[in-house]
């Protein structure tokens, strides 16, 4: 699972990670505990590859109740095909949804409560997870773009603290999974599994992230385990 991540870099840093993607002039909010249901920065297999803000959690084209994205935050990579909620994005509307950090919560012996720990790349840059999107018109003909986060198996740093990861997007796998056009799961399951262990990094932090509406840079910074 998934439940909370980060970005905070600023447009110009992630223009050097991802030269190709086209981004807003104004200056974006950096982002230090996003939580579901708010906008996430995305860029959907549309073909422009421009950045845009979906919300997180995967409202269904077919939805009644648009409640259901606040369950959809997440989606297995090895069951997409088989969930009504994901079979056609997986083949028709994959993204990217950009990043610096995800947090995990793991239970330390003799604590009553969980720490949490924040995972970042080792060298700082920002990343995409893999995600799916979808398009939902409400009765009163509002339109809302929704998303949702793939998460895979752990690697063996993540297994320490959780027994999924989200699926983060190697670079040599961008083309393909941002492709227009409709792609059978066959061309795209090799594509999901976990991130290197041995790229990435983890550090215990505040239980400031516990509560959605802390926002600030104390909330990624390292705490002194005990």
């Amino acid at each position: 699972m998934c439940g909370r991540f980060a970005f905070t870099v600023d447009l110009e840093e992630l223009r050097k990670t991802f030269p190709w993607l086209i981004t807003p002039d104004k200056h974006i909010r950096p982002r230090y505990n996003i939580a579901p249901t708010q906008p996430v920065a995305v860029v959907a297999n549309e073909g422009a590859r421009k950045l845009d803000f979906f919300i997180w959690g995967l409202i269904p084209f077919w939805a009644v109740d648009p409640k259901i994205g606040s369950r959809l935050i997440n989606a297995r990579g090895e069951t997409l095909v088989e969930k009504n909620a994901f079979r056609a994005a997986y083949i028709r509307r994959r993204c990217l949804i950009f990043a610096d950090g995800f947090y995990e919560w793991k239970k330390e012996p003799g604590e009553s409560r969980k720490t949490p720990y924040y995972f970042r790349l080792q060298s700082g840059a920002p990343f995409a997870f893999g995600g799916l999107w979808e398009t939902w018109h409400s009765p009163l003909g509002d339109l809302v773009r929704s998303c949702t986060i793939i998460t895979t198996r752990p690697n063996a740093l993540v297994a320490d603290y959780h027994d999924r990861m989200p699926f983060i997007l190697p670079e040599q796998a961008i083309n393909d999974w941002l492709d227009p056009a409709e792609r059978p799961p066959d061309q795209l399951d090799h594509l999901i599994g976990p991130y290197p262990a041995d790229q990435m990094e983890a550090y215990a932090v505040s239980l400031l992230v516990n509560n959605p509406e802390n926002d600030f840079e104390e909330c990624i910074q390292p705490v002194q385990e005990d």
